[in-house]
């Protein structure tokens, strides 16, 4: 099914407003990206040029760079966001859950929500059995937890013309592919409908530290430049900022102090909620049951 047979067109400007609860105005949506990088395939993405411009396998550098989040950079994140009493969604490689599993356990004690991002990190193209893959990504995540994860983003936004359907088969109630919108929005699957989250791929810190080389400022000077035209137009309907953080990138010691300063400027603004995928997708299908924090 292609996209357009999945999801009608529908201007913002023709659609009924979202309230949230409490007058709020906007969703921060806080994302850690959590992920195996197996050290037998490619890597997942590079930051430094290969000797000759020739990658050679095993990527022993990227490895490295990755694991480095996984031992530092996550712990500075968590700590940023402990200390202000915001939950996150976990985007999170169900090979986490062992390969990382002490990771795991600190993001499920401080209550984060876990979202499925494949079982590790390859596109979803190149997966032999994309059906056995989800499944498989969903029973580890639930077998660690104790609870099948409702929300879904595919390693680098890569789905095929199928996966909404195999993902809304064993029971993904979300997903973060689609990022098509400010708001939440049903698309049809062959198994019901599925909420497509506003997230953002450029309040991301991939595209912009990695792909765009900004100094880490431009990540303050960014979110905040999308919060206030969204602060704004939240008087009249709600709106969603994702904010998408990697450890091996948000997560070193030259970049901390920006993320820190973000979260705690938008922490003192009033009629901001701090609200995982899931308080997003229980407001969209449910608005008058959904609580302010």
């Amino acid at each position: 099914m292609i996209p357009s047979a999945r999801l009608d067109y529908s201007p913002i400007i023709d659609r009924p407003a979202l309230k949230l609860p409490g007058r709020a105005r906007v969703v921060i949506w806080p994302v850690i990206n959590v992920e195996v990088w197996d050290i037998n395939r490619p890597m997942p993405r590079q930051v430094l040029p290969p000797p000759t411009h020739i990658t050679r396998l095993p990527d022993f550098a990227h490895w490295a760079w990755h694991e480095y989040g996984m031992r530092v950079g996550f712990w500075r994140l968590k700590k940023v966001l402990d200390e202000l009493d915001i939950k996150a969604s976990l985007f999170t490689n169900a090979r986490v859950c062992v390969d990382y599993a002490r990771v795991a356990e600190e993001a499920l004690k401080s209550g984060w929500e876990f979202v499925g991002h494949s079982y590790d990190q390859q596109p979803t193209h190149v997966e032999k059995n994309q059906r056995q893959m989800i499944r498989r990504t969903i029973k580890t995540i639930q077998t660690f937890t104790g609870k099948a994860p409702v929300g879904w983003l595919s390693p680098g936004l890569t789905e095929t013309l199928d996966t909404p359907d195999y993902l809304a088969e064993n029971g993904i109630r979300y997903i973060a592919d689609w990022i098509v919108d400010d708001e939440p929005c049903a698309i049809r699957t062959r198994h019901g409908p599925v909420v497509a989250m506003p997230y953002n791929v450029e309040c991301n810190d991939i595209p912009m530290m990695m792909v765009q080389h900004h100094s880490a400022q431009e990540f303050v000077d960014r979110i905040m430049d999308q919060f206030d035209q969204l602060y704004e137009e939240g008087q009249s309907r709600a709106k969603v900022l994702s904010i998408a953080l990697h450890p091996y990138i948000s997560g070193v010691a030259h970049r901390i102090k920006y993320v820190e300063a973000v979260f705690k400027a938008l922490r003192k603004k009033p009629g901001v909620l701090f609200w995982t995928g899931e308080q997003l997708l229980d407001w969209y299908n449910h608005p008058v049951k959904t609580k302010s924090k």
